[in-house]
């Protein structure tokens, strides 16, 4: 008698916790500029606003304080960090490094799906763009480059890049007012040569993409000097 297959049960899809909800609100805000550099922010406060217990919002300050968005100051009101240009270019330095790797190796392993999911992608940006959502074109900026990662069988490396990248999101979010079109034709040229399985081409059209970020920080400085760190130039 054939030995009956054992396949286990299925795992139980995980539920956004309070805690979740309120850093994920939080996060919008801030990179959003709703809560600019400088503002001011109490668990109390937030807490009442949003209906919840202090707890959560406490959690979420952490996070937020470990991206350094936040800065937590004991007794006192947590404020809303400034932008730093040397997080910046930091931030870049360690993306770019990892994401010319993940790009090389998305190039190799790429499948007919992956392209799929790449090309739709690409098409919620324009969709994004065209409807003037900034919110939703900022994150699914950040799915393409995501999936990419995931692609190459190394998302964990997008984690690395999403922990040490806060300074870069805010620039990015008041990049997109006169950079977003452009992004997303980069975004199209990276697809286009990872579907090719054109790994060269890829990893030089990932780096040109990233690149343009130093000029972004110079023009958002000129045109916004209050959100930035009073000891950068």
């Amino acid at each position: 008698m054939a030995e009956k297959l054992k396949i286990g049960s299925l795992e139980p899809q995980r539920l956004p916790s309070v805690t979740d909800l309120v850093y994920e609100h939080l996060y919008n805000q801030v990179v959003g500029l709703e809560l600019p550099p400088g503002a001011k922010l109490s668990e109390v406060e937030v807490a009442r606003q949003l209906g919840v217990s202090r707890q959560p919002v406490r959690d979420a300050f952490y996070r937020l304080s470990q991206q350094g968005f936040l800065l937590i100051r004991p007794q006192r009101a947590t404020l809303v960090t400034h932008i730093s240009e040397e997080a910046v270019m930091q931030a870049h330095f360690i993306r770019t490094a990892l994401e010319m790797a993940t790009v090389q190796a998305a190039a190799d392993a790429i499948s007919v799906d992956d392209g799929k999911a790449l090309d739709h992608l690409l098409e919620e940006q324009k969709q994004a763009l065209a409807a003037g959502d900034k919110l939703r074109f900022h994150e699914l900026d950040d799915n393409f480059h995501k999936l990419i990662s995931e692609i190459s069988g190394h998302g964990y490396a997008w984690s690395l890049i999403r922990d040490h990248k806060a300074h870069m999101d805010r620039v990015r979010y008041l990049s997109l007012s006169f950079g977003a079109q452009a992004a997303i034709d980069e975004h199209a040229f990276i697809v286009s040569a990872i579907k090719a399985g054109n790994g060269t081409a890829a990893v030089e059209a990932m780096r040109d993409h990233l690149s343009r970020i130093g000029t972004i920080v110079e023009r958002i400085h000129l045109s916004h000097p209050a959100f930035f760190e009073m000891d950068e130039k």
